[in-house]
This record gives structure tokens, C-alpha cells and sequence, in this order.
């Protein structure tokens, strides 16, 4: 993707190909989903199915770097797009799929994507997974991962956060632990289908409305129970409390029209507005969840990443001071 490409507007109706392809998916994966059973077994089934789809329908650009990173406490891949170098800001990303499927292989193909289109590089945290690391260890891992690049020299402000899904929760989840702390703040926050009430209340209510494609609420619930086993739902690190919405970057918030998660997409952007804090909303229609991912699936896959580079841009308090200078 050109740097110089200007980001288009969201699509005002849901192309022929989007709903084809969400036919397509609810006969396809939408029926395979609801026969893996929620056990130890299918959760190697699933981890399998979701990598092959990552990997059939991703793409990285040619001239990709990726650079595993092994400390005993977190490991994860940096992954520079062609002709990207490590600088002042950095991407941390928090992948996603229930807190049970993806890692940061699986990722890499959207890792370099979006470095090739911000300039900046992305360092994706492989948290641990459950069943086998059930809750808090996830949430642990990507504040150990925040942590880290602090002692790798950059600034809690030259770093800006991105995630997918359940990544998307638990990003929320350490921009709140840090607020509640009075500690410093990434710049900002670009999220991608976030998944934010683990009851699946509000998918349940969007799915009445309109199946998402994929997988329904139920199945999604199970899968993510693996995680949380044991935990009462009103827990204050998965039913996040947003008050604290003034201490928070901005958001940049996408979710595709066909997806349950639209409604936790909606929920999260009125209730950062309503509690003082800065949010954009971006609902693509027809297109599915974490539809970024997907280039060779959904054209508006590479549309939705400029404009997250416009987003990340304009959070860079640097380059606002330098432009600031330049006008007077």
C-alpha cells in the first residue's frame, strides 16, 4: 500500500461481493464452527482452521522482516513492512480469537500490512492461551508486553495500540489498569471488531437482527468461557468499567456491518463518548469480522488500514508540535 494513497470514506451500502461472501461464509465456516466441540480437542481443530484461513486469505507484502522476540516473560514477533525501520513510535498489537486460537503467526500477515502502511513497527505480543492459561493470564502478558517496550526505549506515548477481537478487550483492559494507576498512556488505540462484553449479551441482541456469518453468540460464549472458567462476569477486568474515559487515548473503532460485534463496536464508542473520552466509530457494511485480515477476501481490507494510518498520524503529538511550528 502506497503511504501517499489517500484513505477513502466508509462505504455508505455493502457491495455485491460482501454479501456473497457472507452467504458463503455462513454455509461454509458458519456450519463448521457449530460442530467443534468447546474442549481441549477442538480448540486444536480450531486453532488449525482459523491459521489456514490467515493464511490462504492474508497477504504480506514482499520485503516483510519478521524478528522473534524470546525473554522469559514475553515473547512475541516484530514485523517491519518493506523499507521500515525501528524509530520513535511503535505498533504494539494484540491479536485475538477467544483468547484460545491465534498467535502472533497467524497475525503476521495484518502486522506487516499495517507497518507497511503506517511506517511504524508493529511488535505483536503472543500471550498465552487458553484452556491451558485460563484468565488473568492473558490480560498479565499484555501488560508485561506494554512494560517491556517501556525498558526498550520508547515512551509510553510514542507507543500506540492495535488488536482484533478478544485483543481488543484486552486492550481496553490495560489502558483502564493504567488509568486506575495514574500511569502514562499510549497515544492511541485502533481496534479492529472488539470484543467487549464476554456475556455476549449485546451479540446475542444483534444476532436476532442479523446472524453474523461466521459463528453465532453461543458458540462464540463457549469458546471464551475456556478463559474465563470460574470467573464471576461482573469481574472489573472483564466487565470493563469506563469511567475513567477522560484518562484514555483516543479510539479508532472498525467493525464490519454483518458481524454480532458490531453491537460490543457500538457499545464501546458510546460509552467512551458518554464518559468524556475521544472515539470514531467506523461501521464497513456487509463486511465481517476482522475483515482487515482478509485482503485476498475483502478489497475494503487494505481501505480500512489507510484509515488507520490517517488515525495514527494525527494521535502523534510530535508530529502535531512540528506542524504547529511549521504554521506560525
Amino acid at each position: 500500500m502506497d503511504k501517499e494513497v489517500a484513505a477513502p470514506p466508509v462505504p455508505s451500502r455493502a457491495t455485491r461481493r460482501s454479501a456473497l461472501t457472507a452467504v458463503a461464509t455462513r454455509y461454509g465456516l458458519g456450519v463448521v464452527s457449530g460442530l467443534i466441540p468447546m474442549n481441549q480437542s477442538g480448540v486444536w481443530v480450531a486453532r488449525g482452521l482459523v491459521a489456514a484461513i490467515m493464511g490462504a486469505l492474508g497477504s504480506s507484502p514482499r520485503g516483510t522482516r519478521a524478528t522473534a522476540v524470546r525473554t522469559p516473560t514475553v515473547p512475541g514477533d516484530w514485523v517491519l513492512g518493506p523499507g521500515v525501520r525501528f524509530g520513535r513510535r511503535a505498533v504494539y498489537y494484540i491479536h485475538g480469537s477467544a483468547y484460545a486460537i491465534c498467535s502472533a503467526r497467524t497475525h503476521r500477515s495484518l502486522a506487516a500490512r499495517l507497518s507497511a502502511v503506517t511506517g511504524l513497527p508493529v511488535f505483536v505480543v503472543d500471550y498465552r492461551l487458553a484452556p491451558e492459561h485460563p484468565f488473568p493470564a492473558a490480560a498479565d502478558d499484555i501488560a508485561a508486553g506494554f512494560d517491556w517496550l517501556l525498558t526498550q526505549g520508547y515512551a509510553a506515548g510514542d507507543i500506540v495500540l492495535a488488536g482484533d477481537s478478544a485483543g481488543g478487550h484486552l486492550a481496553v483492559d490495560l489502558v483502564v489498569q493504567r488509568a486506575r494507576e495514574e500511569a502514562s498512556q499510549p497515544a492511541a488505540v485502533a481496534l479492529f471488531s472488539p470484543l467487549i462484553d464476554l456475556t455476549f449479551g449485546l451479540a446475542a441482541e444483534q444476532e436476532r437482527t442479523r446472524r453474523d456469518p461466521a459463528i453465532t453468540a453461543a458458540a462464540a460464549r463457549r469458546l471464551v468461557d475456556l478463559y474465563t472458567a470460574g470467573i464471576p462476569d461482573d469481574h472489573p477486568r472483564l466487565r470493563l468499567d469506563l469511567a475513567f474515559a477522560d484518562r484514555l487515548p483516543p479510539f479508532l473503532i472498525q467493525a464490519g456491518g454483518a458481524e454480532m460485534l458490531s453491537a460490543d463496536a457500538r457499545y464501546l464508542d458510546r460509552e467512551l463518548r458518554e464518559n468524556g473520552g475521544t472515539s470514531t466509530l467506523e461501521i464497513w457494511p456487509g463486511l465481517m469480522h476482522v475483515f482487515q485480515a482478509l485482503p485476498r477476501l475483502t478489497p475494503e481490507a487494505d481501505n480500512a488500514l489507510l484509515r488507520v494510518r490517517d488515525f495514527l498520524a494525527a494521535t502523534d503529538p510530535v508530529a502535531a508540535e512540528t506542524d504547529s511550528k511549521a504554521v506560525s
